[in-house]
């Protein structure tokens, strides 16, 4: 081969060499420059994610793409500001908050709500929930919300509340009565009584009563009423009396147990007795000697005159009105012994009456109309003036005279 063909050949290899090199040149510098290109003209865009912050450059157009790009699932309950369909634009500040479903619980009523709030505050006040002044929350309403919020609000009612008689309006968030009880701050002793029980459910405008139960000691002194003997006295005249020694009251010491409700007492027993101080007996001398008095009844002697009780005494002596009255020996309060020592039981046919000894001396033999001849040889606490007690020996007879007024005469 010549030297011109050689040279020939070497010039169209370096010629396709330079041709090779430059379009690689231009391919690089195209790709560099549409590279370029393309990121230039990218939008800045500045994302706070559910509380993380990101900055990123995108072509997206709208909002909504750069989630859809970023694989986010946005839900209708989330927070995004500006909305999804806002177009992007350079420097642009995106926020998005996913939402959380809690539960809600108000009194008995239970519900699940989608929130973005991040307290619970904030979201009583998106759903519209006013918390009242006594009403319970089962959190601090600076507590931030997550997805395992309960929110429970236990709305307050009114209550009256009467402890130890005193009444006083309440607000109650309790179901029982010692949970109320227990919300203000009352406590309550051993023997205390609550009405309604204490396991009892509290109801809107119920009435809780706390009765305040107390039981204390009383000592009481009592006087120990003496007892009044009596002594046959023949050295005295019958109808006399004489104090030999005077009665002196004694002194028993009386302890009760004492229940008092409300500082009112409602019952009292008597739980021990003592003598502090014995009585003396009161001992009265009574006359026995009988003064014989002749009694003139005309021509007829005294035996036959006194022989019929239902007869008529002589002409003679004070005559007068009283208003009588009839007992016997076994009457409450009797002793079976009149004030003279005449024993009524052991002599069922004595005829006796009682008197007022200022007005019929005792020993005084009298007429009484209708129960006939007798001796005022007797006294009583309700026979005073002109009034008389007959005697009978039994309580027929005595019920058959009952009460009326008849005719006294004085024999002696």
């Amino acid at each position: 081969m010549s030297d011109n063909n050689m040279k020939n050949l070497f010039s169209k290899s370096m010629k396709k060499r330079k041709w090779a090199i430059l379009s690689v040149g231009i391919i690089a510098f195209a790709a560099v420059f549409g590279y370029l290109l393309f990121e230039g003209t990218k939008k800045s865009v500045a994302l706070t994610l559910n509380g993380e912050e990101k900055e990123i450059r995108t072509h997206a157009n709208t909002i909504q793409d750069i989630l859809q790009d970023m694989k986010i699932p946005l839900q209708s309950e989330d927070y995004l500001y500006p909305t999804g369909s806002t177009e992007v634009t350079n420097n642009m500040k995106v926020v998005w908050e996913p939402a959380k479903q809690v539960e809600i619980k108000v009194g008995s009523e239970a519900r699940k709500v989608w929130t973005t709030a991040e307290t619970v505050k904030e979201l009583l006040a998106d759903e519209k929930i006013e918390i009242g002044e006594h009403d319970k929350v089962n959190m601090s309403l600076d507590e931030r919300v997550t997805e395992e919020t309960k929110v429970e609000i236990a709305p307050a009612f009114p209550v009256k509340l009467v402890d130890g008689g005193n009444e006083k309006a309440a607000w109650s968030t309790s179901t029982t009565v010692a949970d109320f009880l227990k919300q203000q701050g009352i406590t309550l002793a051993e023997e205390d009584r609550v009405e309604p029980k204490l396991d009892s459910k509290v109801n809107a405008n119920d009435v809780v009563k706390v009765v305040r139960v107390e039981k204390v000691t009383d000592v009481v002194e009592e006087p120990k009423e003496f007892t009044v003997v009596t002594r046959k006295d023949s050295g005295l005249t019958k109808g006399k009396e004489e104090i030999v020694q005077d009665g002196q009251q004694g002194l028993i010491e009386k302890k009760y147990e004492v229940v008092k409700e409300n500082g009112k007492e409602v019952s009292r027993k008597l739980v021990s007795e003592k003598t502090v101080k014995e009585s003396q007996d009161k001992i009265v001398n009574v006359g026995t000697k009988v003064l014989v008095a002749q009694v003139s009844r005309g021509s007829s002697s005294s035996s036959s005159s006194s022989s019929s009780a239902s007869s008529s005494p002589s002409s003679g002596g004070k005559e007068f009105y009283v208003s009588s009255t009839a007992y016997t020996g076994s009457c409450n309060g009797c002793s079976g012994v009149t004030a003279t020592g005449i024993n009524l039981k052991a002599n069922p046919g004595v005829k006796v009456i009682a008197v007022d000894p200022s007005v019929i001396p005792l020993g005084t033999k009298v007429y009484v109309e209708g129960y006939g001849y007798a001796v005022a040889a007797d006294t009583g606490g309700a026979i005073k003036g002109n009034k008389i007690d007959v005697f009978f020996s039994s309580k027929s007879d005595a019920y058959r005279w009952g009460r009326k007024q008849v005719k006294i005469k004085i024999l002696n």
